[in-house]
């Protein structure tokens, strides 16, 4: 596995697999990697000739107070995993690299960066379609690849590539979750044994509409408070929100006539996990 600092050797690198006709797989990470992650390489491997990787701690994305500086930071690690995974190239650029001095340019999704957890982190999603779209254009990849417990960012990043016709096609891969149920997530490491089992209650909130819909309720309201009514059942948990929107506008629905997304964030002690289904599909 080759390990690439800088944006000109990640672009020769590029070039040399365009060069000799091979697809080029992306998969964006900010490392702390885990089972979900390796998920989403294992799926580039098969559809692609070469696959990159990205570790890369994007500040843009986090908003004051949150956990930027204590986000979990392993290279080593990481590195060991993804040369097991047999990936070809993984590009681990410094914070200077991708942002140079004086760099004031940002790409925004207007509207739909503003939904979800657009609402409660101001700016966080232009942080994501900012140092995304750097990627696209540094690394040139064939495809990307993005997990569908980031629902909304995936969303986003799928109408930014339609805007601003990137030449990539998108793969949005299922969630990988715990044995119990729990959504993987690099954030599950802060969490203590007491708040781990708390935080399964977003996944019991989940199943819950999904079990009214299959019984036939198409109502958002009803199926809406069913999840809330599980979710104010765990002590300790502080909801951020649960929603039922578009999946691909993430604009709020009344009624399911066709694929649906339910998304839930919630804190659990000072730990912002989220989680999603899909219904109808």
């Amino acid at each position: 596995m080759r390990i690439i600092r800088t944006i000109k050797e990640m672009h020769a690198a590029s070039h040399d697999a365009r060069r000799d006709e091979q697809r080029l797989g992306l998969v964006p990470t900010m490392g702390a990697l885990h089972e979900g992650h390796l998920a989403l390489v294992r799926e580039a491997k098969a559809q692609c000739e070469v696959v990159a990787v990205s570790i890369f701690v994007n500040p843009t994305q986090f908003g004051p107070g949150e956990d930027l500086s204590k986000y979990p930071r392993d290279f080593e690690r990481d590195r060991g995993l993804l040369e097991r995974e047999g990936v070809d190239l993984l590009f681990a650029p410094s914070v200077e690299e991708m942002y140079p001095g004086g760099a004031v340019t940002y790409v925004t999704v207007e509207g739909m960066s503003g939904r979800l957890c657009g609402r409660s982190r101001p700016g966080h999603f232009r942080g994501v379609t900012t140092v995304v779209s750097k990627l696209f254009h540094v690394v040139e990849p064939d495809l990307a690849f993005f997990g569908q417990k980031d629902a909304a960012q995936a969303a986003i990043i799928r109408r930014m590539v339609r805007d601003l016709d990137f030449q990539v096609q998108i793969r949005v891969c299922p969630i990988v979750r715990e044995a119990d149920g729990l959504a993987m997530s690099s954030r599950n490491a802060y969490l203590d044994s007491e708040q781990r089992r708390a935080g399964l209650v977003l996944y019991r909130a989940l199943q819950q509409v999904r079990g009214l819909f299959s019984q036939g309720e198409r109502r958002v309201v009803a199926l809406a408070e069913a999840g809330q009514r599980v979710l104010g059942g765990e002590p300790g948990v502080k909801v951020d929100y649960l929603e039922v929107v578009d999946p691909d506008t993430l604009e709020a629905v009344d009624e399911i006539r066709g694929p649906t997304l339910v998304a839930v964030a919630a804190f659990v002690g000072g730990t912002r996990l989220i989680d999603n289904i899909v219904l109808g599909a």
